[in-house]
């Protein structure tokens, strides 16, 4: 179906007109001939003055070009039929901290030591790459929270932004609350029985404005399951370190990201080691999809380019009368004055 997107436009047609009226006509630069006794003369003839308009031959391709930019502007397209769009995932977001702590090489991934960060990004990356259907988002959190990327069906540019994370790039300390008062913000506006939050920390909050089970609180109030991972190795049993009792995991308040869960509805997940959380994400990966209402899209295809570029060609055309006059009389100067030479 072919339609106009900015009709209105049309509406401008006799603007070139009511300028001509209403504005003063315009000084040629050329020497004119005063009369001081012209008004006697035009009251003994009753006629009086008029500028000379162009006759309407020479108006025609103005008045062509115009009508072509306002063809152009008024935004032709063809529409085609309309056609559903898959929407029949969940809307599930990822709050990932980036706190100092994170930076800590307690990790094992193909064997090889790693941060708690860089464990987090090739794992949940591929957890984000399959999530067909599904709306996902990226929520970074330190000192405080940042959404980092909204929620969107581009999956590929959701696991760019997790890979680009860095430690402490939203601050030291761990701010749970915001984080999880974040995401209810952006999913509260999402249909219910889709909305998820799947949060990764490794710490105890310590920093923010909102406390994290109120949020929970909150978040269950607008029918928003979390998933909470706690990630850290566990205590290390042979080295110098080992032989003090150091526990990596010493910060990780297990306590209150189980009651979180525990109070939206979700779980609470322990992962200290890359096998642990890849069982993790198997077990996420098996959340029932809900079924949101379907959305219908109408292909479009842009037809303004070609009237645009018509009145390019008639503006091009209409420059090179005007100048080819001039041009032609110096390049018959210039013969003349080098005739040809006889052979």
């Amino acid at each position: 179906m072919f339609e106009f997107a900015w009709p209105w436009v049309f509406l401008l047609a006799p603007l070139p007109w009511l300028l001509r009226r209403l504005l003063p006509a315009a000084d040629s630069g050329e020497a004119a001939l005063n009369i001081s006794f012209i008004a006697e003369l035009q009251h003994l003839t009753g006629q009086h003055a008029r500028a000379r308009l162009p006759s309407w031959r020479q108006q025609l391709p103005f008045v062509l070009l115009w009508g072509l930019l306002l063809l152009a502007t008024a935004r032709p397209q063809w529409l085609g039929a309309p056609l559903p769009m898959p929407a029949s995932g969940r809307d599930l977001l990822l709050a990932v901290d980036v706190s100092g702590s994170m930076d800590y090489a307690d990790m094992r991934w193909e064997d090889q030591q790693v941060s708690r960060l860089s464990l987090v990004k090739q794992l949940l990356g591929d957890f984000i790459e399959g999530r067909q259907g599904d709306r996902v988002g990226l929520i970074l959190f330190g000192s405080r929270a940042y959404l980092q990327s909204p929620l969107t069906f581009d999956r590929q540019t959701v696991r760019f932004w997790l890979d680009e994370a860095q430690q402490n790039i939203a601050g030291p300390q761990t701010a749970i609350g915001d984080a999880i008062g974040l995401a209810v913000k952006r999913l509260r506006q999402r249909p219910a029985d889709s909305r998820v939050l799947v949060l990764v920390t490794d710490g105890a909050n310590n920093s923010g404005e909102l406390d994290p089970l109120l949020a929970a609180r909150l978040a269950a109030d607008e029918q928003i399951r979390i998933y909470t991972i706690g990630i850290g190795a566990d205590p290390q049993e042979d080295g110098v370190l080992g032989m003090f009792g150091f526990n990596p995991s010493l910060d990780l308040d297990e306590t209150s990201l189980r009651a979180i869960a525990e109070a939206s509805g979700g779980e609470y997940f322990r992962a200290r080691d890359s096998q642990e959380l890849q069982r993790i994400e198997a077990t996420l990966d098996r959340l029932e999809p809900v079924a949101q209402n379907p959305t219908l899209a109408r292909p479009s295809l842009p037809l303004y380019p070609w009237p645009l570029s018509a009145a390019l060609l008639l503006s091009l055309l209409l420059v090179a009368r005007t100048l080819w006059p001039g041009l032609s009389q110096r390049l018959r100067a210039v013969a003349n004055r080098y005739p040809r030479r006889p052979s």
